[in-house]
């Protein structure tokens, strides 16, 4: 409540400042949002359920009874938003906005309704150029190719995302497009000995590096866009900055990724693709991490890490009316483990909750595959939608051996699953102003 009011006792005063002040302009916007939904299991999900991953593991009792196929109900408002966008004067030849937009989700579960800053930039644009400095989305996350659906997860884990404090150069080369981004880690960071913090990538010394490549023409006579395009994205991290054992140590593990995206789009259909492969990809809220894959000096507690890859795809299609959208999200996403073979794995992975903090520093190295299909409907009333959405998503989990160890190589990947499936129905209604 104290973040919520000092947000508009410091947002108001800049609102009436900028109707006074004309060479200024400050714009105030957002929505208030409900979202009603019901899951058929226990889902991994965070905020109260509100952010849905995938379903969980069955979790049998001495009976064989599933603890977790127990269906769940829940409503919450807090992706209710804020806006402000901030026009001045032009600076150095350039035209220059700050926006800042924020929502009540909370940086962490139990922080829940609480405000939470999501965007804080300051874009610089010249005519072929554009600097934005700030916090702001993932490249990966394109702006002008992500999934439309009415679930806030926005297609994860299958779509990377993440947002991010950043310096982006844009250069506009005719229809073509280059960006390079440098970023750092703040409400979505890496995982490691000491939980989930940013100071892996801060002690590598290095910002995680993106570059981005793409085509867009638009035909505004005809209503028709088409983008395509692909990206690299690398990153360095500092596990540790002492053995267990209290030596000094800077061992890192460094990870590269790679994104195909294309978008066509008329003035009533649209269809999108996005593929990723690449390595520790927990960031992004995505399958994968590292993973330690050998040691190199047992005694000391010098170890070499591994980097887990994961590889994903989504199609989404939809067509739109003039007040209402039909459209259907389909997406796959794969542990396909690492490289290198992880040494005596079976030692420390007799169950799937033995691995965090001894092996694998990552998100589902127990699964196999996750994947989804999602068809929508969204109807607007002027400012006023309602759009309900089905999310149909299977993960599929290591089985255990006659010994009690998963089923996997020594690669760490999966070597034999059980798919377990949840359904939700969602219901998003909101207000826009």
């Amino acid at each position: 409540m104290k973040k919520t009011i000092l947000f508009l006792l410091v947002i108001l005063p800049l609102i009436f400042f900028g109707q006074e002040e004309k060479k200024f302009n400050v714009k105030f916007s957002g929505f208030v949002k409900t979202d009603i939904f019901f899951d058929s299991r226990q889902t991994i999900s965070v905020r109260e359920g509100h952010f849905l991953l995938y379903p969980m593991n069955e979790n049998l009792d001495p009976d064989g009874e599933d603890i977790n196929a127990k269906s769940n109900f829940n409503m919450l408002n807090n992706q209710t938003r804020l806006r402000v966008l901030a026009t001045g004067p032009d600076v150095w030849g350039a035209k220059i906005s700050a926006f800042v937009e924020g929502a009540f989700f909370g940086a962490i579960n139990p922080d829940i309704n609480e405000f939470r800053l999501r965007h804080a930039f300051i874009k610089m644009k010249w005519t072929k150029t554009q600097l934005l400095i700030g916090q702001y989305w993932h490249p990966l996350f394109h702006t002008k190719c992500f999934p439309g659906t009415v679930s806030f997860n926005t297609g994860a884990p299958f779509q990377p995302f993440s947002r991010n404090p950043q310096i982006r150069i844009t250069q506009a080369l005719g229809k073509f497009n280059l960006a390079f981004t440098f970023l750092t880690q703040r409400d979505f960071a890496s995982f490691g000995p000491i939980g989930v913090t940013s100071s892996y990538l801060r002690n590598s010394v290095l910002p995680a590096l993106n570059l981005r490549f793409e085509y867009y023409t638009k035909n505004k006579e005809k209503g028709t866009s088409f983008l395509i395009g692909l990206m690299a994205n690398y990153k360095m991290l500092q596990p540790r900055l002492q053995t267990s054992q209290g030596y000094k140590t800077d061992t890192k593990v460094g990870s590269l990724g790679f994104s195909l995206f294309t978008k066509y789009e008329t003035n009533h259909f649209a269809v999108k693709f996005y593929s990723f492969y690449g390595e520790d990809a927990f960031n992004l809220t995505m399958l994968g991490g590292y993973a330690i894959e050998d040691y190199t000096d047992i005694t000391k507690g010098f170890v070499a890490y591994t980097p887990i890859k994961t590889g994903s795809a989504w199609l989404e299609a939809y067509y739109k009316g003039n007040t209402w959208q039909v459209g259907i999200f389909t997406g796959i996403t794969r542990n396909h483990g690492s490289n290198n073979v992880i040494n005596d794995l079976n030692v420390y992975l007799k169950d799937e909750s033995s691995s965090n903090g001894q092996v694998f520093y990552s998100r589902g190295n127990n699964i196999d595959y996750v994947y989804r299909i999602s068809p929508r409907l969204i109807l607007n009333y002027g400012k006023f939608r309602v759009a309900p959405e089905i999310e149909y998503t299977v993960a599929a989990y290591a089985t255990k051996d006659d010994n009690g160890l998963l089923n996997r190589d020594e690669y760490g990947k999966i070597t034999d699953s059980k798919a377990i499936g949840n359904v939700r129905v969602l219901i998003g209604v909101y207000y826009f102003f």
